[in-house]
C-alpha cells in the first residue's frame, strides 16, 4: 500500500514522505506564507541566474525547493485570480483584466461561485492575513462595494492597494482592512520615508507579531502580494546607488552572463543554446538613461528582497520559522510595455521644475488617480520620457522591451504572450519542518493553480461542496520529487493560447497558427515541430478545445465593456 495512503488511513498527513511529518493537530500544521511579486522576469533572481542582489530569496532556495518549469497565467490579475482561488482564471471571474465585458468569466469581478486561500482555511482554524496589491475587483473606490475587497473574501487583516499598479511613493486605493487611507495621514504606520513596498514588509511583519499576541494557538496565512518591480521604475536612492554603472555596457552582456549562470545552476539546460536578444545597444541614443531604467528596476527588486528577509527574521524570532511553508513565485514574465517611455500632454518630457507648478494635494486626500497620476502630493508634474532620469516621486517610467528580454532570458516573449517567457516563474518553497531536501531542482511542471490545492492538503481543510471544484493538483508529491498527476496545463489570455500535456506544448498568438514545441528539448521554443507532428497538434487541440469551453472561454476580442456598472 502507497505510504501517502497509510499515512491517511492513520489520520497523519505527510509532507515529505521518508522525511518529517506533522500530527493532525491544529498547532502543527504549517503556517503559510505565500509571496507575489510583480512583473518580474524568470532570470531576474539570484537563485535563477540574476545579478541582482536576492540574498534572502537565495537563502531560501538554498534551504528547500526550486521548480524549474512552474507557470503564471502571464497578466497580473487573471494570475491573482488563479492564485487565490485554485482555478483557471475565466472560473474565478477575471479572464481578462478588471473590465466587466457582460460574460460571467470576464466581468473583473472575483466570483462568489469560487473560494479563496483564505475562506478555504478559514474554517479548519487558520486566521489569514494579506499585504500589498489586491487587483481582483474593478470596484477599487472608497465607497465600494467592498464585497470583494480582501475581508470580505476570507481575509482577518488586510493592508494595501485594490487598484492594480501606481506610485510607490504615494499609492492609490490604499486601504487598511475595509477603509481607504492616505499613506500621509496614517497615525498607524509612520515611516521617515513612505514606500509602498517596505509598507507592505513592515505591515507582513506586523500581522505576524499580532497574530502571536491575540492567537498564538492557530496557524495562519500571510499572502503578500508586492508591487515590485512593476512600473513605473521608482527605488530609494540608497538602493539605485548600489547598481550604479552596473547595466553601462548594455543587454547583450547581462543576458550572457544570466544563460550561463542558469546553466550551471541547472535551471537551464546547457544543451539548448542562448537565442538572439533583443535590442542593439549600439543604437540606443540615451544609454545614460537607458542604463538606469535597469538600475533603478533592480534597486527595485532588492529592496523587496530585503522586506522579505524582514519577514523571515520575524518568522524566527516567533518560533514559526521551522514550521512555516514559504512559497515565493511571480504573476508573469517580464514587462515589454512602453509605459513612460515618451512624453504626452498630461506627463511632459521636460527636466524637474525648481518649484512646484500645481496645487498641493491635502494629506487626507486619497490618492485616487489610478495607474498614472498626473502630479506629486506637494504639486510637482509627474513626467515621463527619455528626458527624465526614473527613480523620483516625479517620474513614470518603464524599462522597456529590450531589458524585458533580459529579464527573461532565455525564454520567448513577454508579458501578456503564453510563450514561455510569459508565463514562466521561479517557484521557491521552503519548509524546514516539511521538507528534507535543501537546494534542489524540481523539473515537475506546475501552474499557480496547484498552490490552494497543496494548502489544502497540508492545511487539514475541507473544500466546500458548493464551490466550483479546484482545478490544481497538490505540490506535495513534487516535494519528495514523484510526478504531479494531471491531465493538462492550459493558457489563454487575449487570445493568446496554449495547452501543455508532457513534454508538449502547443501555444499560438492571437490570430496566430498553432506551434508545437518539445519543451524538455527546446526551452527556447526555437523549432516549431507543429507540420512534422500532426497527430500531437491534434490530440493537443482537441484538449485545448474542451478546456476552453469547459472554463467559458470567449473568443477574442471581446465585447464591450458593460456600462451599468453591475
Amino acid at each position: 500500500m502507497p505510504l501517502r495512503l497509510i499515512a491517511f488511513l492513520l489520520g497523519v498527513s505527510f509532507a515529505f514522505l521518508g522525511g518529517s511529518s506533522y500530527a493532525d493537530t491544529q498547532s502543527h500544521r504549517p503556517n503559510f506564507v505565500v509571496i507575489l511579486s510583480d512583473d518580474i522576469g524568470f532570470s531576474d533572481i539570484g537563485c535563477y541566474g540574476g545579478e541582482i542582489r536576492t540574498p534572502n530569496l537565495d537563502s531560501l532556495a538554498a534551504g528547500g525547493l526550486r521548480f524549474t518549469q512552474f507557470y503564471n497565467t502571464a497578466r497580473c490579475c487573471p494570475t491573482r485570480a488563479s492564485l487565490l482561488t485554485g482555478l483557471y482564471p475565466h472560473q474565478a471571474g477575471i479572464g481578462h483584466m478588471m473590465e466587466d465585458k457582460g460574460i460571467p468569466s470576464y466581468r473583473g469581478n472575483l466570483s462568489t461561485s469560487c473560494r479563496t486561500l483564505a475562506e478555504m482555511l478559514k474554517p479548519a482554524g487558520y486566521r489569514s492575513y494579506a499585504t500589498g496589491k489586491w487587483h481582483v475587483t474593478r470596484h477599487a473606490g472608497a465607497d465600494g462595494p467592498k464585497h470583494n475587497w480582501p475581508c470580505q473574501r476570507g481575509f482577518d487583516r488586510y493592508y494595501g492597494t485594490i487598484h492594480g499598479a501606481g506610485s510607490f511613493y504615494d499609492p492609490s486605493s490604499l486601504v487598511r482592512d475595509n477603509t481607504m487611507i492616505s499613506p500621509y495621514a496614517d497615525p498607524e504606520y509612520t515611516p521617515d520615508k513612505y514606500y509602498y513596498t517596505d509598507a507592505i514588509s513592515d505591515h507582513a511583519v506586523r500581522f505576524i507579531k499580532e497574530h502571536h499576541a491575540q492567537e498564538e494557538n492557530r496557524p495562519f496565512l500571510l499572502y503578500i502580494a508586492y508591487t515590485a518591480a512593476h512600473w513605473p521604475m521608482h527605488a530609494l536612492p540608497e538602493d539605485i546607488a548600489k547598481y550604479d554603472g552596473k547595466y553601462d555596457h548594455g543587454y547583450e552582456p547581462i543576458r550572457r552572463a544570466r544563460y550561463q549562470k542558469a546553466c550551471s545552476l541547472g535551471i537551464i539546460d546547457p544543451a539548448q543554446p542562448l537565442p538572439a536578444g533583443i535590442g542593439d545597444w549600439g543604437k540606443v541614443n540615451d544609454k545614460e538613461w537607458e542604463s538606469a531604467c535597469m538600475e533603478v528596476y533592480a534597486a527595485m527588486i532588492d529592496r523587496m528582497d530585503q522586506g522579505i528577509g524582514k519577514v523571515i527574521d520575524q518568522l524566527k524570532r516567533s518560533g514559526d520559522y521551522e514550521n512555516t511553508v514559504i512559497l515565493y513565485m511571480q504573476d508573469n514574465g517580464g514587462c515589454a510595455e512602453g509605459m513612460g517611455r515618451t512624453g504626452n500632454k498630461n506627463h511632459p518630457n521636460i527636466p524637474r521644475p525648481n518649484a512646484p507648478t500645481l496645487p498641493a494635494m491635502r494629506s487626507t486626500d486619497f490618492a485616487v488617480a489610478g495607474s498614472v497620476p498626473s502630479q506629486t502630493r506637494d504639486g510637482y508634474p509627474v513626467r515621463m520620457g527619455p528626458n527624465v532620469m526614473p527613480g523620483g516621486d516625479d517620474t513614470y517610467v518603464a524599462y522597456g522591451e529590450a531589458w524585458a528580454n533580459v529579464s527573461n532570458t532565455p525564454l520567448r516573449e513577454y508579458k501578456h504572450w503564453v510563450h514561455e517567457g510569459g508565463i514562466s516563474t521561479p517557484l521557491i518553497v521552503h519548509w524546514p519542518a516539511g521538507i528534507a531536501a535543501r537546494g534542489e531542482l524540481r523539473t515537475q511542471p506546475g501552474h499557480l493553480i496547484d498552490i490552494a490545492a497543496t494548502l489544502q492538503e497540508l492545511g487539514q481543510a475541507k473544500y466546500p461542496i458548493d464551490a466550483t471544484p479546484l482545478e490544481g493538483r497538490s505540490l506535495v508529491p513534487a516535494f519528495a520529487n514523484h510526478a504531479i498527476e494531471r491531465e493538462a496545463i492550459y493558457w489563454e489570455h487575449e487570445g493568446n493560447r496554449a495547452v501543455r500535456k508532457g513534454d508538449w506544448k502547443l501555444v499560438a498568438k492571437h490570430g496566430g497558427s498553432w506551434e508545437l514545441y518539445d519543451i524538455r528539448a527546446d526551452r527556447t521554443e526555437s523549432k516549431d515541430l507543429s507540420t512534422s507532428k500532426p497527430e500531437i497538434v491534434a490530440e493537443l487541440v482537441e484538449l485545448y478545445e474542451k478546456y476552453a469551453a469547459r472554463t467559458f472561454v470567449a473568443p477574442w476580442p471581446l465585447p464591450k465593456t458593460r456600462s451599468d456598472g453591475l
